[in-house]
């Protein structure tokens, strides 16, 4: 079963920081003791995001628009051990880099609220003129 990273974590925080036994966390949280062992080991190691736990799509915006920054200034020949380093490859940055400018792009394209009065307005100008020619040609 795949627990989310913030189970994992207060999990971890309740061991470290309180004096409750594995076999209690265990009994708490329905975790076996196996599982929150492996996550102290593996919090010890590293950290729990490090390794594995660490996939591409559980990157927030914010670090994916980081990783783009940082990639952006290395060179070529570097980006592959980069991209090692952080466990992604170069296609994920592609993809996050359109789906930033679409993002870009989709939010320039709406308008803000305060041109809707000014919408209905012009409209409503419009409508009275069409009203006004059709009056004109009949005469």
């Amino acid at each position: 079963m795949k627990y989310s990273l913030e189970i994992k974590e207060l999990v971890v925080q309740k061991k470290l920081n309180g004096n409750r036994s594995v076999k209690e966390l265990s009994d708490e949280f329905g975790i076996s003791t196996w599982t929150i062992r492996q996550w102290l080991h593996d919090y010890q190691e590293g950290g729990m995001a490090a390794g594995k736990e660490r996939r591409p799509r559980d990157w927030t915006p914010q670090e994916r628009f980081e990783a783009l920054l940082e990639a952006s200034r290395l060179p070529e020949d570097e980006l592959g051990a980069w991209c090692r380093n952080k466990g992604l490859h170069t296609h994920h940055l592609k993809s996050w880099k359109q789906d930033a400018i679409a993002g870009c792009s989709n939010h320039a394209a709406t308008r803000p609220k305060t041109d809707r009065p000014f919408e209905k307005e012009n409209k409503s100008l419009k409508r009275e003129l069409s009203r006004k020619e059709k009056a004109l040609a009949e005469i």
